[in-house]
């Protein structure tokens, strides 16, 4: 009886080391950083004419990009999330027809630029 018994008793510890395994490699799990990146385009022949962009991403110790880009446009007035360039004006008008005229050209610069999602993530200022 006793070797039936101390044989069952091993089982349950064998078990709990299996276990303690498995903790132990989900505690070596990467840690990811998240990453943030504001930026401002502008025109280059009247730089007060800007518009915030902001990019949102997550890394690994690494640096490897591990969650891709989440790139958005900042409204003029709320500041509030906008999906496109010309939802950034939703609600607000320019006063008179030149300055409508130029945030309608930055609007269009914007929008033709190739790579957009690269510049949001990685630049500051982009000059349109």
């Amino acid at each position: 009886m006793k070797n039936i018994e101390a044989g069952v008793g091993a089982v349950p510890t064998q078990e709990k080391k299996v276990v303690d395994e498995e903790e132990e490699e989900e505690e070596v799990e990467e840690e990811y950083h998240q990453m943030v990146n504001e930026m401002v385009f502008f025109l280059s022949e009247a730089p007060e004419y800007q518009i915030s962009a902001v990019a949102e991403w997550a890394e690994n110790s690494r640096g490897d990009v591990v969650v891709g880009a989440d790139t958005y446009f900042l409204h003029i007035l709320t500041n509030q999330r906008c999906e496109s360039v010309r939802d950034c004006f939703t609600g607000w008008s320019e006063p008179n027809e030149k300055s409508a005229e130029m945030w309608e050209t930055l609007c269009e610069r914007i929008e033709n630029l190739g790579s957009i999602e690269e510049y949001i993530c990685t630049e500051k200022r982009v000059e349109v």
